[in-house]
């Protein structure tokens, strides 16, 4: 069962097995042995955590995690509530024969629960469902934002943010700077890292938003090391990085930021990402990818994502080819931009929202989906390489900033591109004194959805190997096994739906999100089939 999640952390694995436990992975554990600690993620604020101890504690590790496990002698459940991070986590309490386990509030990293109809009364937990179904009957996506007790057997909510219900309309007033700040710090805190790292940069809003305040980063402390290291020759300093305050501390020297991006040759996103990196000065690395080296490696995309969404997969497929390139050049944590779309309604559909309220309700619904979604395919298509991915937009901070804004203020109208707010935030054309971001044709450029903008011909390409696979009657024959479930609808999800049967039971299907508009009568995913993709917008910046 652990072998099978091997491809996630080929670093470092172990297990531990105790009592009634039976935990694979790598084990922390504290002074006396009794608490005993897997876990995925990182903790941002460890550092912080540490010094708010009441009770001194004998860390073993550098483990940002390993914070989790004193925090839970002083905390008990409330423990995850306290963490600002991405992670999932089991923590056996041998002394009280007690398991714990919980997941981060948007389930970035991926988490599931699982059951056995021949060992009644046991649990189990893994990143991956391939590590669950062969011997688990009942598997759940283990909910984000909650934290299971087996001394009560309940899963509870610990996250409970004031925008969770999404049916109070928010009405914060708008605060550019407040945003533009929010987000750097997001950024900033993401590049702790104690190995080689670099940033996803499709050439699009988000990913160029997030490079961007990278390579300031990346810049300002170098800059930083250079001056304070001219000390460091007469042995009175060391070298620079970041602490959970934001401020210089002796941590890890930043380097040249490295950009990547991959596309079919001539692809919009690849030709904006180069623009991107050249006007940011990261070091870039442009990859193409062939239509046939996609196709063939559908079957280990599904694989590896666990699942058979369409839009997850037509997405994923370009990311699972680049991470192996990342993963090859020695890069183990890639910075991407995930979530902001759902936060501010970019999606091109959004602007068919009737009202504020019905915009608002429909982006909390989305946001409470990512783990089902593109935080999925963020982490499982670059964990596949054993390269981890970092999200800045899915920061609590800036989530609780951005989801409690006037909804008002992010409709689409005919003068109001998707996401206005937030390309607004970094616009300093306005104010001389400050440098621009981003140049004006990408701060303003119109979405284009990750699976279309590494080449339409990518999503052409599928559509034509569906046709050729899955016959007309064969579409009109659903399986048996797949029950009275929402059945595919078309050629393309039929596929794969029956390459997601090769590899998983009908036992896992269950923990599988299909994509459903809102608003709207489309069937394709594809962001070219929403009219508005063609629409101009004259008056844009207004």
């Amino acid at each position: 069962m652990a072998k099978a999640a091997r491809h996630r952390g080929p670093d470092w694995s172990g297990n531990y097995i105790a009592n009634s436990t039976n935990t694979g992975a790598q084990p922390l554990f504290n002074e006396d042995g009794s608490l005993v600690l897997a876990v995925n993620g990182e903790i941002y604020n460890h550092r912080v955590l540490r010094k708010q101890l009441k009770t001194p504690y004998n860390f073993k590790t550098h483990s940002d995690c390993e914070v989790i496990i004193p925090l839970y002698e002083e905390h008990d459940v409330d423990t995850p509530k306290l963490l600002d991070g991405m992670f999932s986590w089991t923590l056996y309490d041998r002394k009280q024969d007690r398991l714990i386990a919980a997941r981060d509030p948007i389930g970035i990293t991926s988490f599931y629960q699982g059951w056995s109809s021949e060992t009644p009364g046991a649990v189990y937990f893994a990143s991956e469902l391939k590590c669950l179904f062969p011997v688990c009957d009942k598997i759940v996506a283990f909910p984000p934002g909650h934290i299971y007790d087996s001394k009560t057997g309940k899963t509870t909510r610990y996250y409970q943010p004031s925008w969770w219900d999404g049916t109070k309309v928010p009405s914060t007033p708008l605060d550019y700077r407040l945003i533009r700040e929010t987000l750097e710090k997001s950024v900033r805190k993401r590049l702790m890292a104690e190995v080689p790292y670099g940033v996803l940069l499709s050439g699009g809003l988000d990913s160029s938003l997030v490079a961007a305040i990278a390579q300031r980063e990346t810049v300002r402390l170098r800059n930083a090391a250079e001056k304070q290291n001219s000390k460091l020759q007469n042995g009175t300093e060391g070298l620079v990085g970041i602490d959970d305050s934001n401020e210089l501390s002796t941590v890890e020297w930043f380097p040249q930021l490295h950009s990547f991006s991959i596309g079919l040759p001539g692809a919009p996103d690849t030709e904006a990402a180069k623009e991107v990196a050249a006007f940011l000065g990261t070091k870039h690395h442009a990859f193409t990818f062939t239509i046939q080296e996609g196709l063939d490696a559908l079957s280990d995309v599904i694989y590896h994502l666990e699942s058979y969404d369409v839009t997850t997969i037509r997405a994923s497929t370009p990311m699972f080819l680049l991470s192996r390139k990342i993963k090859a050049m020695g890069v183990k944590m890639v910075l991407s931009g995930e979530g902001s779309d759902e936060i501010f309604g970019g999606y091109l559909y959004f602007h068919a929202a009737p009202n504020k309220a019905a915009f608002h309700e429909e982006t909390v619904r989305r946001v409470k989906n990512l783990h089902l979604s593109d935080c999925l395919r963020a982490n499982k298509s670059t964990a596949a390489w054993g390269v981890e991915a970092r999200v800045p937009f899915l920061d609590k901070q800036f989530l609780d900033l951005a989801l409690s804004i006037d909804p008002t203020e992010k409709l689409i109208t005919s003068t109001r591109i998707e996401k206005y707010i937030l390309r607004k935030a970094f616009d300093t054309s306005s104010d001389p004194t400050l440098p621009a971001y981003l140049p004006d044709k990408i701060l303003w450029r119109q979405k284009e959805q990750f699976s279309d903008g590494v080449g339409y011909g990518w999503i052409d390409a599928l559509k034509d190997q569906a046709a050729i696979q899955i016959s007309d009657s064969l579409l009109a024959t659903p399986k048996p096994e797949w029950g009275n479930e929402e059945l595919p609808a078309t050629k393309e999800a039929y596929w794969y739906r029956c390459m997601f049967d090769e590899h998983f039971p009908p036992s896992c299907a269950g923990t599988v999100e299909r994509w459903v508009p809102t608003w709207s009568k489309q069937t394709d995913p594809s962001g070219r089939a929403v009219e508005i993709h063609n629409a101009r917008y004259e008056e844009g910046k207004e």
